[in-house]
């Protein structure tokens, strides 16, 4: 009986860190991030930065400019994303959100990608733009839509998703997170341009591919 009791305790401890694995409410009006250490003796840390003297607190630290202006898509993907996080703006520092704004070239991409703690919702401001999302294994199931000037669509946590203007002209959109910091990993980059490099020999069994052609991908997405 005890060693039940003991299994369910356990488990429902297992579950509610799994639910709980977001940003955590904020306990108090606000807790803006320090972007200069140098203060931080008399300064409280919370949930990865140190928080500014409430005493001290501007309305500067809640304000961002610039999000009007086009980011330069004139790279590789024909994409390019401003991020508004609490890097950025350290007014978000517990607060739980953050935005990007995305601009596309004409058929450029936001190529497949995931925010590991973060949800995102997404509206075109302009252009026409195709998106979609993957589900977790095994179904590995795939929602595409492609979304015109007002849509809106949704990117659950974690999993992977991506954007493609399909479109003769640019692009314009802007998300929302679910998280002040939600992080970003771009597939591509983290399988094949790993710093140290995953060796080939992973990569050519997880992919079914020749050697050549996983190094040769290394080559165009490592970072040497």
């Amino acid at each position: 009986m005890m060693k039940a009791y003991t299994v369910t305790v356990a488990l429902f401890a297992l579950a509610f860190s799994l639910a709980s694995a977001s940003d955590p409410d904020p306990l108090q009006d606000f807790c803006v991030a320090l972007k200069d250490y140098s203060d931080s003796k008399s300064a409280v840390f919370v949930n990865g930065k140190f928080c500014k003297d409430p005493k001290l607190v501007k309305p500067e630290d809640f304000f961002y400019e610039g999000l009007n202006i086009p980011g330069n898509t004139d790279n590789k993907v024909g994409s390019n994303v401003t991020t508004v996080n609490v890097d950025t703006l350290p007014g978000l520092n517990t607060l739980g959100i953050s935005l990007v704004r995305i601009d596309f070239a004409p058929y450029g991409e936001n190529p497949p990608h995931t925010h590991p703690r973060g949800t995102e919702i997404l509206v075109v401001l302009e252009g026409t733009l195709f998106v979609g999302f993957v589900t977790s294994n095994p179904e590995n199931r795939l929602f595409t839509k492609t979304l015109n000037k007002g849509d809106v669509f949704v990117f659950p946590i974690g999993l992977i998703h991506f954007q493609l203007n399909v479109g003769k002209t640019n692009a314009l959109v802007i998300s929302g997170l679910s998280s002040q910091n939600p992080g970003v990993i771009t597939i591509a980059d983290a399988v094949f341009g790993s710093n140290p490099p995953i060796n080939p020999d992973v990569l050519t069994k997880a992919f079914q591919l020749d050697k050549n052609v996983v190094e040769d991908l290394q080559k165009k997405f490592g970072h040497n």
